[in-house]
């Protein structure tokens, strides 16, 4: 056969399908589907047998909704201080480690100040000069009674009194800016032995967290050399989006009980409290910051493990609900399987509200103590895509 003949043949086979066709077309007839949607779907008993098929009645209870906020464990900053020096110097020597656990007022280092010393042998000098300036003030207050001198005489003298107390005052408060208590301040008036070394000191008992700072190395008032922090309490820092504020700001209080997991502890759950909700967003993340305050007394929690928090809703105490993989989806539906005689499960449509992660509550289609198919419902959708088909 030639092409030119192959061609006319196909031709004229596509003029008898129209010609077939247009009767059809011409009445306005719609083409029925080969397979309607069905109704029931049947297992074969053997398939039945094999298919671990959990049936449980629909029942009633409480409903509660939760969210859940990405987190991690921070340090209570209000039992948290960053230490610095308050003085220019050479560190002598430390006594604590990273993760030691120190008393309050326990030594962590020594610093050498000439800054501290300078400061003292100035305040030495002001407190004598003040004493001179006394002891010539009550000669004059003397003297100007008995006329020996002038009024002019007298009042220079009182103007020198006046600026060598403003010298002294000035003097001990630079020694207090730079660290020193009023006891070594009275020491120093009283012993006249000045002392270039500072101690540093942990303000609170707790835990070294950072340390920044060696032998010999030289720092300023700028330098943080170490951070003691209390963590028999911490906080988990989470990140609410925006989609879930109005939920949290429904639902966070501080009587209400919040649950934090975390991935070092997957099977345990911690409690906490809400102790602060955002009022600004991220703006990079676009999220707005929750902060749970934990108890920690086992020390377990690290700062900066990552962990969820979770929030729950007010319960509601007669819900109709189902288990959430009982419902099935096909194109726009929701459905379950009901049971019917052995073997056979009618397809229900339903609509259901919002989920807790195992439960959705039933709007409309079921009734209370209605079995459906809880698990192995996928394969009884399955059988009826199947039977589409």
């Amino acid at each position: 056969m030639t092409a030119r003949s192959w061609l006319l043949g196909l031709v004229a086979l596509g003029c008898l399908g129209g010609c077939a066709s247009a009767p059809q077309e011409a009445t306005g007839a719609k083409p029925t589907s080969s397979a309607a949607r069905p109704e029931v779907v049947s297992l074969p008993p053997e398939s039945l047998a094999s298919a671990d098929l959990d049936v449980r009645p629909v029942h009633r209870g409480e409903f509660r909704l939760f969210r859940e906020f990405p987190g991690t464990v921070q340090p209570n900053e209000n039992e948290m201080a960053e230490i610095t020096a308050l003085v220019r110097g050479r560190v002598v020597d430390v006594y604590v480690d990273l993760g030691q656990e120190v008393e309050a007022g326990a030594l962590l280092a020594i610093l050498y100040s000439s800054e501290l010393g300078l400061a003292q042998s100035t305040y030495l000098k002001a407190k004598a000069k003040l004493h001179v300036a006394e002891q010539a003030f009550r000669r004059a207050r003397t003297l100007i009674d008995e006329k020996v001198i002038g009024q002019s005489e007298y009042q220079r003298r009182e103007g020198e009194l006046i600026g060598a107390r403003a010298e002294a005052r000035e003097g001990a408060d630079r020694l207090l800016l730079l660290g020193m208590t009023e006891d070594e301040i009275r020491r120093l008036e009283r012993d006249q032995k000045i002392r270039s070394y500072v101690p540093i000191h942990a303000p609170f008992a707790g835990r070294v967290i950072a340390r920044s700072v060696t032998r010999g190395e030289v720092v300023g008032p700028t330098d943080k050399l170490f951070a003691v922090a209390d963590l028999s309490r911490v906080w988990v820092l989470a990140g609410v989006p925006e989609k879930d504020i109005p939920f949290v700001l429904r639902h966070a209080n501080g009587e209400r009980a919040v649950e934090v997991l975390l991935s070092a502890y997957p099977n345990e759950v911690f409690r906490g409290r809400i102790t602060y909700v955002g009022d600004v967003l991220n703006p990079e993340t676009r999220t707005m910051q929750l902060r749970v305050d934990v108890s920690n007394a086992d020390r377990r929690l690290k700062p900066e493990m990552f962990g969820t928090v979770r929030l729950y809703s007010d319960p509601e105490p007669d819900a109709l609900m189902i288990p959430e993989e009982a419902v099935q989806r096909d194109r726009d539906r929701l459905f379950v399987f009901v049971p019917q005689e052995a073997g056979t499960f009618q397809v229900r449509e339903v609509l259901v509200g919002e989920s807790n992660g195992g439960m959705v509550r039933v709007l409309r289609g079921l009734q209370e103590g209605e079995a459906i198919v809880a698990r192995g419902a996928f394969l009884l959708k399955a059988q009826m895509l199947r039977h589409e088909m």
